[in-house]
């Protein structure tokens, strides 16, 4: 799987409890099971997990949805924009999996940078530069043709930020992205998912190809989950993705090309200033 990130001897070791950060409280919490696995919580709400000896292991489905995506890519290393990286999960992936991978971090937290890069050992993650600032501005300093891959994985709690999910912002990822390059963006959605077919029209009208992954159960809008939205100027995968995804624990699903025009079902794209209604999930999801 590639060369793995080793913990530095100069840095400290991770101490469980609650940190004030710029957007609130949040939790860091040790898991009991894997003595380098660590959980970053924010109002109750996980928000990303890494195991600090080996970066490989995600212990999220839909992280490892998005990594099946990275994985089916060319081979070699990556240029990363990672919008939102919480605990930077996959950014550690990337480097592990595709050393020389150069990664560009934008985050508007600072004191939950600071947190991260104090308490997970941000700094043994070669080659990564992190940029305080929101999604927007942050991608709007980012030069054209730049990347090979964006990830677009913001959340604020449970709550993907509106202004990142708009048809705007989403011709200035393609600014951002080569040719050939790949853009994943992580949303949350529940009953119909009327969200997720909002983001997937949005992203069809500046990506011709686009490939929709879930869990069965999310994919069907019958609970509250997360849901993978890949796409690039050039063709995907489709082939290698509908594999890997029904081979793993949840035997997820991709969906593409006519499939996902059904899916989208005549959703609008969402434009800057649409009064559009954020899912929020129910509240006993994460008890």
């Amino acid at each position: 799987m590639g060369d793995r990130v080793g913990k530095r001897k100069s840095e400290p070791s991770p101490a469980p409890g609650r940190y004030t950060v710029d957007s609130g409280e949040v939790e860091l919490l040790r898991d009991l099971d894997r003595p380098s696995g660590w959980l970053l919580s924010m109002g109750g709400v996980p928000q990303s997990y890494v195991d600090l000896d080996d970066p490989t292991y995600l212990e999220f489905e839909y992280v490892r949805l998005m990594a099946d995506v990275i994985d089916v890519l060319d081979e070699g290393p990556l240029d990363v924009v990672h919008v939102g990286a919480g605990a930077c999960t996959l950014p550690r992936y990337v480097a592990a999996t595709r050393p020389g991978s150069r990664h560009i971090v934008i985050e508007p937290d600072a004191a939950l940078v600071r947190l991260v890069r104090d308490h997970l050992r941000l700094r043994s993650v070669p080659a990564l530069k992190v940029r305080v600032a929101d999604g927007r501005s942050g991608a709007a300093g980012l030069r054209d043709a730049s990347a090979d891959l964006f990830v677009l994985d913001a959340f604020t709690g449970a709550v993907m930020p509106l202004d990142l999910a708009t048809a705007e912002y989403m011709g200035d990822i393609a600014r951002v992205l080569k040719d050939p390059g790949v853009l994943l963006v992580n949303l949350a959605d529940g009953k119909g998912l009327p969200f997720a077919r909002r983001v997937v029209a949005t992203v069809q009208g500046t990506f011709r190809h686009v490939a929709l992954l879930a869990e069965p159960g999310v994919l069907r809008g019958r609970r509250f989950g997360n849901l993978i939205v890949a796409a690039s100027r050039a063709p995907l995968h489709i082939a290698s993705l509908t594999r890997r995804a029904a081979g793993g624990l949840t035997q997820a699903r991709c969906v593409a090309e006519d499939d996902l025009v059904k899916f989208v079902a005549g959703a609008p794209p969402i434009k800057d200033g649409d009064a559009v209604v954020a899912p929020v999930p129910p509240p006993d999801l994460f008890a």
